[in-house]
């Protein structure tokens, strides 16, 4: 039966209504910047050094996911609307069969990873989108590319990944290392990774006196340097702190990050490090929070600061068992006195028990006096007395407020020592202008306050109150007794606000939970008094306590057990948040 006029001239008003939408369509792409080209599958097949199989079979195909043909992509838009007027005779003959009794036949696309590009049926294709059907029959032939494709890819996406499927082929690493996922979502990054891989490659043939092939250097590389930091960005979850971004970005803005670290400090330092760093630094997550952080830091005094919270340090460092080392890089400050000295002798018994880095922090007034013969005279000390202990160190020398200067180079280690030669003083007005108290208030990690010359530290009290900084002490003092095997006192000062005889037993039962072995001592009397004279008793040569537990402004007014401690104890006094 044939159509009638009727039909036919509904076909061609479908037909102008959907070239109007076509020159909307693209008036709106000259203007906006955004391309509305159909992908030349040619184009993209070459990029993505893509092959078509022989295999051809029937599907059910979704018209959304067809985003590219094999000969006419500037015939339409890329949904498929018409753009030339010629073409107006055969759309309206397509569209008059689809209603017809005898119906089109499937079209021929190939497929390429999640997309489709027509080979055959253009016309079909636009008249099913403007009729509204969601999925069309056709014959389709797989193309294997190296590389994933999806029918959500932009021309940008399109250009990294005809980089990754380049690199790809240089380096193999899709066939020796099935699974690697390896994209970006920048261009140029692949370059980056090559040139890595160009260097790991002159590694090895400088380790084994033979040049390798480039895939077998990039495979090694991918073991040895990339896995072990995608490992710590899956471990800390950092992806969740970066929307959008994929594992291969985060690991070369970590390269990146952790090269600018070192040149900036003068220090060596885990990779770790650089993770958390960018991390508080940078993430997008955490806008909002760096943002109160930097008014709250402009408007409150130093002194002031609550600083941060019970356990933070442990959280940034993810340091949560007795199975893995507390300390990996060590801060210690310098002032090229006898003091700062003891502070270092007492870094390196520390260091070499946790086979740890040095890295020394030495504050000077001025630019002019970095260089100066006082200055390089500290550097050459710092590092003859690391040599000596063999213990790897390396020393800056920064311009500034010592205090602020420790604290801001704390975040990137792990623990902080420094000489004890002016504790907290006696009165409020001492206490609030005491750089020492502020340095212990705001510092992100624990703090070991050395008075004198270094002690071998063998024997340590664990003051214990039951507070939240306290539990931060004996998780330090568990790990002390577990790993150093130090000989471990618990005192329970009674005097100390909520503390009883159940939270020494508290103390009791988390360390014997833990395998470690330790004495336990109820004290009455005031509680600075009684932990300074435990120590003595005991001849305890480490003191591990909670630091400020209170209101900033109320133990400046009124002082506190941890500021008589540090004033009168003749051991190291190891701090903990």
């Amino acid at each position: 039966m044939s159509e009638s006029p009727m039909n036919m001239a509904s076909a061609a008003e479908d037909f102008r209504r959907a070239r109007r939408r076509a020159a909307m369509r693209d008036l709106i792409a000259r203007l906006t910047g955004r391309s509305d080209e159909l992908l030349s599958y040619e184009d993209v097949r070459q990029k993505l050094r893509a092959q078509p199989l022989s295999r051809r079979e029937l599907h059910d195909i979704p018209l959304d996911a067809i985003v590219g043909s094999v000969g006419r992509y500037t015939d339409f838009t890329r949904d498929f609307l018409p753009r030339r007027d010629s073409d107006a005779f055969r759309w309206v003959g397509v569209r008059r069969a689809v209603e017809g009794e005898v119906g089109v036949p499937p079209i021929e696309v190939y497929q390429l990873g999640q997309a489709y590009f027509v080979l055959d049926g253009n016309h079909r294709v636009s008249v099913a989108r403007e009729t509204g059907a969601s999925h069309i029959q056709a014959y389709v032939t797989e193309v294997r590319a190296r590389v994933p494709f999806a029918p959500t890819d932009s021309p940008d996406d399109l250009i990294i990944k005809a980089e990754y499927a380049a690199f790809l082929d240089q380096t193999e690493l899709d066939v020796r290392r099935p699974g690697a996922d390896l994209l970006v979502t920048a261009p140029g990054q692949y370059d980056e990774l090559m040139r890595q891989i160009a260097a790991h490659r002159d590694y090895l043939a400088a380790q084994h006196g033979a040049a390798a092939d480039l895939p077998s250097a990039a495979a090694d590389w991918y073991d040895t340097r990339y896995m072990p930091i995608v490992r710590e960005i899956r471990d800390q979850g950092t992806l969740h702190e970066f929307p959008g971004r994929t594992e291969t970005d985060l690991y070369l803005w970590i390269v990146q990050h952790h090269a600018a670290l070192e040149q900036a400090l003068g220090w060596q330092l885990d990779p770790k490090a650089a993770l958390s760093d960018l991390t508080s630094q940078h993430s997008p997550r955490r806008a909002v929070a760096r943002l109160g952080g930097r008014l709250l830091d402009a408007v409150v005094p130093d002194a002031l600061e609550n600083g941060p919270p019970p356990g933070a340090w442990r959280h940034e460092r993810r340091v949560n068992s007795y199975t893995e080392r507390l300390v990996s890089d060590l801060l210690v400050a310098i002032n090229g006195e006898e003091a700062g000295w003891y502070a270092l002798e007492q870094a390196l018994v520390v260091a070499r028990r946790e086979d740890a880095r040095l890295a020394g922090l030495h504050v000077v007034p001025n630019a002019g006096a970095r260089k100066s013969p006082a200055a390089e005279a500290v550097r050459a000390e710092f590092e003859r007395r690391c040599a000596a202990a063999g213990v790897p160190g390396k020393l800056a020398i920064d311009v500034g407020n010592v205090t602020r200067q420790v604290c801001d180079r704390a975040r990137l280690t792990d623990l902080v020592v420094v000489s004890l030669s002016y504790p907290p003083g006696t009165e409020p007005l001492a206490r609030l202008r005491s750089g020492f108290r502020t340095l212990l208030q705001r510092c992100p990690r624990p703090i070991l306050a050395v008075p004198g010359p270094a002690r071998p530290l063998t024997r340590v009290l664990l003051p214990y109150d039951g507070s939240p900084k306290g539990e931060e002490a004996l998780f330090a003092a568990t790990y002390l007794a577990l790993t150093w095997k130090l000989d471990l006192l618990v005192v329970t000062a009674l005097e100390e606000q909520h503390a009883t005889s159940a939270t020494l037993e508290r103390a009791r039962a988390y360390l014997e939970r833990h395998g470690a072995a330790a004495r336990y001592q109820l004290a009455g009397g005031p509680a600075a008094e009684a932990i300074l004279a435990a120590a003595r008793a005991d001849a305890s040569d480490l003191i591990v306590i909670g630091s400020y537990g209170f209101n900033p402004l109320l133990e400046i007014m009124l002082g506190s057990t941890v500021d008589q401690v540090l004033r009168e104890s003749a051991v190291p006094v190891l701090l903990c948040r």
